[in-house]
């Protein structure tokens, strides 16, 4: 397990940037077991002004792209000791929305490692606005050991 990180950390580790970085804190790591991660749903985020400008609700497809980026980050740590490991983004599966995020929420974003094999994983991924569930679903991914820098 690893102590909070803040947002230096997660650059590290992410190679998204403003405005695609949308994980601001990891709260819990287990490498290899799950991972427990904050985003921060502010008036000022760039996609407010077109979605719903009347009504602000940050889009579904943004609220996975933020459990892929924690994602990201749990197999970062799960392959800590192959540096030149990317992990790529590879699939969905019964993405589910329950509840609207809106500025002023904070997205828990919480992924368990349903499945590791050699050349795919699977996320357990759900998000949270305080006891609500607001977004689950089954995330994939492929970590390529091939890539060095």
């Amino acid at each position: 397990m690893t102590e909070q990180d803040d947002i230096r950390a997660i650059m590290a580790q992410v190679p998204h940037r403003y405005p695609f970085l949308l994980v601001d804190r990891v709260l819990l790591c287990e490498p290899g077991e799950r991972i427990t991660a904050l985003k921060n749903v502010t008036f000022n985020e760039p996609f407010f002004p077109g979605h719903f400008p009347s009504q602000p609700v940050m889009p579904g497809v943004l609220i996975l792209e933020a459990l892929a980026q924690a994602g990201l980050i749990l197999g970062h740590r799960t392959v800590e000791g192959d540096p030149g490991t990317i992990v790529y983004f590879a699939g969905i599966d019964k993405a589910r929305f329950k509840r609207q995020v809106v500025p002023g929420d904070q997205l828990l974003l919480k992924l368990g490692i349903g499945q590791a094999k050699t050349r795919l994983w699977r996320f357990d991924a759900e998000a949270w606005v305080e006891d609500r569930l607001a977004c689950s679903a089954q995330l994939m991914a492929i970590p390529d050991r091939r890539n060095g820098s």
